[in-house]
């Protein structure tokens, strides 16, 4: 354990950006990981972080998450990507796909790699876990070394999106099956980066009812997550996913409308005690990051609302209400709910996968 080894040495790729700050503050405070190194673009590289995060021209500050960043992180040097081997137990990756593709394998033959990037979520060989919800699908590790050649590994963090959803599914999955389900949901502006992003224009008094490749993802994802582990692979669940994914005007908080049909009859009330009774044991696993509960139930029939909700059990936590009956879905049932795109979504997930991963033996 990290609290008996000592701190563990963390590499932040992509440090710079809205998801790099996010990783910097779940990180900056916390017991088990300490902040030994930054990499971001040739543009950054070679100045203090501080410095890095200003705008070059104006000399604004481009900080993006809520907490403020510790003068010890301002203080760090920013480096190029390749000057971080060798140097790190831990990388946290929050660089682009295409980056992604490049970067990560070469930080893999050696170091264990948690990524919020797509590039290899279906990769047979690796797993994509929602710590709580498919912890067994992390032995697909061993799997994934041998079959690469690494002493590392990659392990991506499913889409911001996939993880509400799957959250929610998997009690009504274990306890009365799912036949179908379809999900429409209305996503937060910072889901989009800053750059390119949605622009004001385009955003506001509107609603963007495409993002590239969104819902594509969010239909593999869920099946994955949800399949069953089979010693070289996932085997996906079968009932199918459909969903339409949209923008809205609001800064952070995920919203999704889901319907879903089950295989058994299941009533408002078996729903709602299936979602506020699981928590995956992420309640008993010693985990700085663990929400005391992974889904909270809301009974008013205006909640949840992003602004009101998305900050639950510290943005860990997936709200859940508007519960009911759906009569057009055989033992039909739906549901509106809430996650934190750019905390359970983003980077603090990601760092509660990695104080899993500590807990079970696989850094250090």
């Amino acid at each position: 354990m990290p609290g008996e080894l000592g701190l563990l040495r963390a590499g932040i790729i992509g440090a710079t950006g809205v998801v790099g700050q996010q990783f910097m503050v779940a990180l900056q405070k916390h017991p088990w990981f300490e902040i030994v190194a930054l990499a971001a673009s040739e543009r950054s590289a070679g100045r203090p972080y501080g410095q890095a995060i200003k705008d070059a021209k104006t000399g604004a500050r481009r900080w993006y998450a809520d907490e403020e960043p510790s003068d010890k992180i301002l203080g760090i040097p920013v480096e190029l990507a390749d000057a971080l081997e060798g140097r790190c137990d831990i990388i946290f990756s929050a660089v682009e796909s295409d980056q992604a593709r490049e970067l990560e394998p070469r930080f893999a033959k050696t170091t264990p790699v948690i990524s919020t990037a797509s590039t290899f979520r279906m990769e047979p060989d690796t797993p994509m876990i929602i710590p709580g919800v498919n912890n067994d699908h992390v032995k697909l590790l061993d799997y994934q070394r041998k079959n690469r050649g690494w002493k590392g590994f990659i392990l991506p963090q499913p889409n911001c999106t996939t993880i509400g959803l799957a959250t929610t599914l998997k009690p009504l999955y274990q306890q009365f099956g799912l036949k179908l389900v379809i999900m429409t949901s209305l996503q937060a502006l910072s889901g989009a980066g800053r750059s390119p992003g949605v622009g004001g224009m385009d955003i506001l008094d509107n609603v963007i009812p495409f993002i590239p490749n969104e819902e594509e993802k969010v239909q593999r994802e869920t099946q994955k997550i949800l399949g069953a582990y089979c010693g070289t692979g996932v085997e996906p669940a079968r009932f199918p996913v459909s969903c339409t994914c949209t923008r809205v005007n609001v800064m952070d908080g995920h919203t999704e409308a889901v319907f879903a049909s089950t295989e058994k009859p299941v009533s408002v009330e078996a729903a709602r005690r299936a979602f506020a009774e699981y928590d995956g044991g992420l309640a008993e696993a010693g985990l700085p990051s663990a929400p005391r509960h992974s889904i909270v139930v809301r009974d008013e029939p205006d909640r949840p609302q992003p602004r009101l909700d998305r900050n639950a059990e510290g943005g860990m936590a997936t709200v859940v209400g508007r519960l009911r009956p759906d009569s057009a879905l055989e033992n039909g049932i739906k549901y509106v709910l809430v996650s934190h795109n750019t905390k359970m979504g983003a980077a603090k997930g990601a760092v509660l996968l990695a104080e899993l991963l500590a807990k079970q033996g696989w850094l250090g």
